[in-house]
């Protein structure tokens, strides 16, 4: 895996101090003294700034590209770097002699300016490729530094987790993340493996069960046989598959280079065609020399230098202030060639927690009674089941009874006794507030209580099965009287980003780690092309390589530790900002907001983007069909002749319509790039 973090600073370096520099070198050049009508201040020996500083700044500044350009001439794959290397060799060479040997005007302020130029171009270049390593840290930082092993006395001592063997005893505490992989020996809690295996709920573990190091232990104590250590564990092996991903990466060569390239072999030929033709027209002399510099000078890829890294650094910056944040140049530009986004379910397609999304009744009762019974029942319950409950009590603005005498039943539910109004038709003798016990749970309650389903809740309970809900029972006096379904609740904006990718003819994919039943609701609910359902981390890397076997371009879009070797073995990787930091960390674009709907804004800039890289290079390196010519003098019967400095200047002239045109406005953010009929948060 290639560290740019070395090269971007070795750049920003170079760039600050060169730029430093060329203040002076500016200042103090007769031919920009008369452009702008003022005079220089002068001192003895002023007359040498330029020309010490120029040399300053070309041995500095400049090293970096004439290593490069020697590796390209080497290599036989001249790019921007060689002839980067031979404009400011070019001109560095003609300012130096027109100094010692008075032959003319030197242009020390073009060269030192072309030096910062290419400094700033390759740092911000270094800076929009540089992938950042922090990926792996992050996944270390899952397990914890110590564990608690139980001795042979049966009392826990904290010890390094680097020490755990294999059949070691653990002590896994309410809180605590597991050290090891293992398997539980005796105890009974709800895990948390959402960040690992992407099951968007916790996962009850008892007696036998697998736990993989990393994970959440929630509610009670677990005592885990270790099975796995070290490089053997769940969580290194993930590891290993962002590293793998990560040195997969191929060089991809740019626009710009190839331009360079082909600028390159066009330069040189113009510049022997131009000696040639003015030696037999005049003979070996100043004047052919001049010629021949104007033509290389003229052709210094100034503007092409620029043409690719300022369009990235002007949308990038506008895609940040809209949500988007670009880590990787070459992701942003791939991006407009997506064919296949794969979505990751839990926490991007999905808000990531459980949610009310249906309810039943018994004869008698209304949804709201039973809702806010519920919710009064679960009231001092930390479950995320209550919470959900809770939650959907407040969206409704249900009035919520008080209760008294709460009980959680493990494995089971809860108990309490609920001062209620009870609801016409219930049985009951009299109205008015009155206590009641009910229970709340799912179906080890109903079997623990002996609670039979009367027809309308077991059909209801049947069909949230079938769309992998989880379903949870009103009971009261020893019968049901109420459900309610929950599941991960599906983002609004879900469905308006699929419909949008499909009208631009790009195929999704949903990965999850949950049920068959689950991912089957969410892309029939979606309108999901594909779906990948009960999907390891492995699977998932694997999965991606599968859909670039079939020359798919892919991405892929997540937000857990579970998608990270996903996100970097994608051809463009795409994080939730709000999901784990190892997913920010291995993918090339991050979104700000959990809002799917900016995968379509950055496929529609990445578009925009490169019409705007296109008219640029084609500026760039198109003005010296019409600039070489000049330059090498054909004109010149008609009076119509150019100096180095004037080469100089139409070359500048060109980086300005360049940065000019990088400028010119792009309809492309959230809101332009949605349309006006998208509404935003």
């Amino acid at each position: 895996m290639v560290d740019h973090s070395g090269h971007e600073q070795l750049f920003k370096r170079r760039f600050v101090v060169c730029f430093l520099l060329s203040v002076p070198v500016l200042y103090y050049s007769s031919m920009l003294q008369e452009w702008f009508g003022y005079a220089a201040v002068e001192f003895p020996g002023s007359e040498f700034v330029g020309p010490v500083l120029g040399v300053v700044v070309f041995a500095y500044g400049g090293i970096p590209f004439l290593r490069m350009g020697a590796v390209e001439a080497r290599n036989r794959e001249p790019g921007m770097m060689l002839l980067i290397s031979l404009a400011i060799t070019v001109a560095f060479g003609y300012s130096v002699a027109a100094v010692a040997f008075d032959i003319g005007e030197p242009f020390f302020w073009e060269l030192v300016t072309l030096v910062v130029i290419f400094l700033l171009g390759h740092w911000i270049e270094m800076r929009s490729v540089r992938r950042a390593s922090g990926a792996l840290d992050e996944l270390a930082e899952l397990l914890p530094a110590t564990a608690e092993r139980i001795t042979e006395s049966g009392e826990p001592r904290t010890v390094p987790v680097d020490d755990l063997s294999e059949g070691d005893l653990v002590l896994v505490r309410p809180g605590s993340n597991v050290p090891a992989d293992g398997v539980v020996e005796t105890g009974a809690s709800d895990v948390d493996e959402a960040m690992v295996t992407g099951e968007s709920r916790p996962v009850e573990k008892t007696p036998g069960d697998e736990v993989i190091g990393g994970t959440t232990n929630r509610s009670g104590s677990l005592r885990v046989r270790v099975t796995a250590t070290g490089d053997e564990t769940t969580l290194s092996g993930i590891m290993r598959l962002v590293e793998d991903a990560q040195r997969s990466k191929s060089r991809t060569q740019v626009l710009a280079d190839r331009a360079a390239g082909w600028l390159f072999y066009a330069a040189l030929g113009v510049a022997a065609v131009t000696a040639v033709a003015w030696g037999l027209v005049e003979g070996l002399g100043l004047s052919v020399v001049e010629r021949v510099v104007t033509v290389l000078v003229i052709a210094c890829p100034h503007a092409l230098g620029l043409a690719v890294p300022l369009v990235v650094a002007i949308n990038t910056s506008m895609a940040a202030r809209n949500g988007i944040l670009v880590r990787d140049r070459i992701a942003m530009e791939e991006a407009r060639n997506l064919d296949t986004i794969v979505f990751d379910k839990t926490g991007t397609l999905t808000e990531g927690e459980q949610g009310v999304v249906d309810a039943a009744t018994t004869d008698g009762w209304d949804r709201d009674d039973v809702l806010a019974l519920m919710a009064a029942a679960e009231g001092d319950s930390e479950h995320m089941i209550a919470a959900a409950i809770r939650e959907a009590a407040r969206e409704r603005d249900l009035s919520v009874p008080g209760t008294r005498r709460f009980e959680a039943l493990e494995g089971r539910g809860v108990r309490a006794t609920v001062e209620t109004e009870l609801p016409a038709g219930t049985g009951e003798s009299g109205t008015g507030r009155q206590g009641t016990t009910v229970y709340v749970g799912g179906p080890n309650l109903l079997r623990h209580l002996g609670v039979d389903l009367d027809a309308t809740l077991a059909a209801f309970a049947d069909e949230a099965g079938s769309r992998g809900q989880g379903v949870v029972y009103l009971v009261r006096e020893n019968e049901a009287v109420g459900a309610v379904a929950l599941a991960d609740v599906i983002r609004d904006e879900s469905r308006e980003a699929i419909d949008a990718l499909h009208a631009m003819g790009v195929e999704v994919a949903m990965l999850t780690g949950d049920s068959e039943d689950v991912a089957r609701a969410v892309a029939e609910t979606l309108g999901i092309d594909t779906y990948f359902a009960e999907v390891l981390p492995e699977d998932k890397d694997e999965t991606i390589v599968e859909l670039q076997e079939q020359d798919r371009l892919v991405a892929m879009v997540g937000d857990g530790v579970n998608d990270a070797p996903a996100l970097t073995r994608a051809d463009v990787g795409i994080a939730i900002g709000s999901g784990t930091d190892v997913a920010v960390e291995s993918a090339g674009v991050v979104l700000v907001e959990n809002d799917p709907r900016d995968v379509v804004s950055l496929v529609r800039l990445s578009r925009k983007s490169y019409r705007k890289m296109q008219e640029n290079l084609v500026w760039a390196a198109g003005y010296n069909v019409f600039a070489l010519p000049l330059a090498a003098g054909i004109l010149a019967p008609v009076g119509v002749l150019l100096s180095p400095a004037v080469g100089a200047v139409l070359m500048s002239a060109s980086t300005v319509i360049v940065a000019l045109n990088a400028r010119l406005p792009a309809p492309c953010g959230h809101r332009g790039v949605m349309g006006s009929s998208t509404t935003r948060r």
